[in-house]
């Protein structure tokens, strides 16, 4: 535990090293504050207090920023070699994966908890309902743990930061969109099946309140999966 502990710290200062946090701060920042209090379906235009509309932006936002925030985590230590010194240190390949995927998962925390005054300063206009700000930072912080997953597994598969990117919002594509749309053109098991894959209809179910077993299931899983897949590639790597 101390040896990821040591790498999610060693990672989570590499990104403010190189401004990587501060950039993907202010970006976060100023997109999820301009839509939500500016432009748009503002939390006034709704004429209620929620924090429904913050919570749609940073559901896209953070679509887009995590592939940028996962492309280097181990494409940068594949292209350099320095993931080759890091193997042979005392670490295990599964420290090395769970030690970057919380580096990330933290630097996203960060982002979110800066979002704070949002839900203080709606909470002053207006009868807020707590339960569903608190389902709504739980969804989008299983949706940012989900994407980081798929992002460090095509991470793992290049030496190429932008190829990982694209790799990456391609799958994530599928989980964000795609399934959701097929979904509709289908009936049926196989309409249920995609429906269940859509990551949208189970952030969806939670931003409303509502935590089902299955959501947090349907989370865990990817989660699970994709570091899996990328300890699997790691130990591919090091054996060929």
């Amino acid at each position: 535990m101390s040896a990821i502990w040591v790498i999610a710290k060693r990672e989570l200062q590499s990104f403010f090293d190189s401004l990587i946090a501060y950039i993907m701060l202010i970006l976060f920042l100023g997109f999820s504050g301009f839509f939500t209090w500016l432009f748009g379906s503002d939390v006034f235009f709704v004429e209620q207090a929620s924090l429904e509309s913050f919570f749609n932006i940073a559901f896209w936002s953070l679509f887009f920023f995590i592939p940028a925030l996962t492309m280097r985590l181990l494409a940068e230590e594949n292209k350099t070699g320095t993931i080759e010194l890091l193997l042979t240190k005392a670490v295990t390949d599964r420290e090395v994966v769970i030690g970057k995927f919380l580096s990330t998962l933290l630097l996203v925390g960060i982002a979110l908890a800066f979002t704070m005054p949002y839900a203080i300063t709606v909470a002053n206009i207006g009868n807020l309902d707590y339960g569903q700000v608190v389902c709504g930072y739980l969804g989008l912080l299983l949706m940012s743990a989900a994407y980081i997953s798929i992002g460090l597994y095509a991470s793992s598969l290049t030496h190429n930061q932008i190829v990982a990117f694209l790799l990456a919002l391609f799958i994530g594509l599928f989980f964000h969109i795609i399934f959701g749309v097929l979904a509709n053109n289908f009936t049926g098991f196989v309409a249920q099946l995609l429906n269940t894959l859509s990551l949208s209809n189970h952030f969806e179910s939670i931003i409303r309140g509502v935590v089902d077993t299955r959501d947090l299931i349907y989370f865990g899983s990817i989660i699970l999966i994709g570091l899996i897949l990328s300890e699997l590639s790691l130990t591919k790597r090091n054996l060929s």
